[in-house]
């Protein structure tokens, strides 16, 4: 369908008055990373075509399960994980899984009838990805990493096209069939009042916010950072804090926390309006994954990046090093960011005027079109099914 990797930056397709109640089925699960991706997908789709039917495939336990409802989506399970490093009892329970999910993939594409089937990531899309290639329907991937995961290399082959956020996915992916977009994000995220939100979390807007963000799950070397740091922070610094451990952590930082008048500290198990914690922050401490990246360019918040080593392919370094050369960000390796972690935030927090060019420079790499435009590209091959 496309000879050769393209930016489609500037690319629109016409109005979709054509299409009749397009059938789209989305499949992601496990994290954040996959999941907010499809849902920022599904809401361009429906501004496209209102009269859109959009059905999710997620895992009943994962986060999947709560934001798509909540996001105003229905959702169906099926029986799927991953397969585990370590030998465990699990993995062989993995074929009975795998089987188990390729049974009910078959029976919702049957039941729900998808003109198009969109593979965001996570292992729940493998099933339900194959079974959509083996009964002709056109499957669209969206890959958000530089490295690209496990499910989406192994659909590749049967991609209809292949949506990318980074060059080098490429390298990994056929390249006829890829196309440059940039990583879908919330849009709806950008635009609040500093302010505002700052009274949101009962802060005085005119001291300095730091956001700290471990990913949806949460992130253990930065939450001992932190605690580790959190006096010069907080008191030596005078920061103004949100910090998201994780569910997981969340009772064991508090109990520990709880010991001193930390009151300036919003300690969450997981922050559900982002928007307001991005509007609030002058600076963030985030994991590097492509969603945190494409969303800390979106709203221009300058960021200090701690890529996580336990990722395929140290996609993460990537990223961070793509948004640091622009000047967005300051890469701050894992293991040294028990040191380091005081003495960068204090070398920025203050610096109005470098908070501002890191900004600017955040913004310069935004894509906010992403979502619209492979909307347009499902629409597209809507129009074809359709028409055949």
């Amino acid at each position: 369908m496309h000879s050769t990797t393209k930016d489609i930056s500037s690319q629109s397709h016409p109005a979709s008055a054509a299409v009749s109640e397009p059938r789209v089925l989305i499949a992601a699960g496990g994290t954040g990373g996959h999941v907010y991706p499809a849902i920022a997908i599904a809401n361009a789709v429906k501004e496209e075509c209102p009269d859109a039917t959009i059905l999710f495939v997620g895992t009943r336990d994962h986060m999947e399960w709560r934001v798509v409802p909540d996001a105003g989506y229905d959702i169906v399970s099926i029986w799927i994980s991953g397969l585990h490093r370590r030998f465990t009892f699990k993995n062989l329970v993995f074929p009975v899984k795998l089987v188990v999910s390729l049974m009910q993939s078959y029976s919702i594409i049957g039941q729900f009838d998808p003109e198009v089937v969109v593979s965001c990531g996570g292992y729940v899309a493998g099933p339900v990805g194959w079974i959509a290639a083996k009964r002709g329907i056109p499957l669209v991937i969206q890959e958000q990493n530089s490295f690209p995961g496990v499910t989406n290399r192994m659909l590749a082959k049967h991609a209809e096209v292949i949506f990318t956020a980074f060059r080098d996915a490429d390298q990994y992916l056929p390249k006829d069939k890829t196309v440059l977009a940039g990583n879908p994000t919330r849009k709806e995220l950008a635009g609040a009042d500093h302010a505002q939100a700052c009274h949101e979390y009962d802060f005085d807007p005119s001291k300095p916010v730091l956001l700290i963000l471990g990913g949806s799950g949460g992130a253990r070397s930065i939450n001992d950072a932190v605690v580790h740091n959190l006096v010069d922070l907080h008191d030596e610094m005078e920061l103004q804090i949100i910090w998201q451990c994780g569910k997981k952590y969340y009772d064991e930082l508090r109990a520990r926390i709880d010991k001193q008048p930390f009151v300036n500290l919003r300690l969450k198990d997981f922050i559900h309006n982002m928007k307001q914690a991005y509007a609030a922050a002058d600076l963030i401490v985030s994991r590097a994954g492509a969603l945190s990246c494409a969303e800390i360019a979106l709203t221009g918040t300058p960021s200090i990046l701690v890529p996580s080593p336990n990722v395929a392919g140290d996609h993460q370094t990537r990223n961070a090093e793509s948004m640091a050369e622009e000047g967005a960000s300051i890469l701050v390796s894992d293991d040294q960011l028990r040191q380091q972690l005081s003495e960068v935030v204090k070398s920025l927090i203050h610096d109005r005027d470098r908070l501002d060019s890191m900004s600017h420079a955040a913004k310069q790499l935004a894509k906010p079109d992403a979502s619209k435009r492979i909307a347009e590209e499902i629409i597209e091959l809507v129009k074809v099914q359709q028409k055949g």
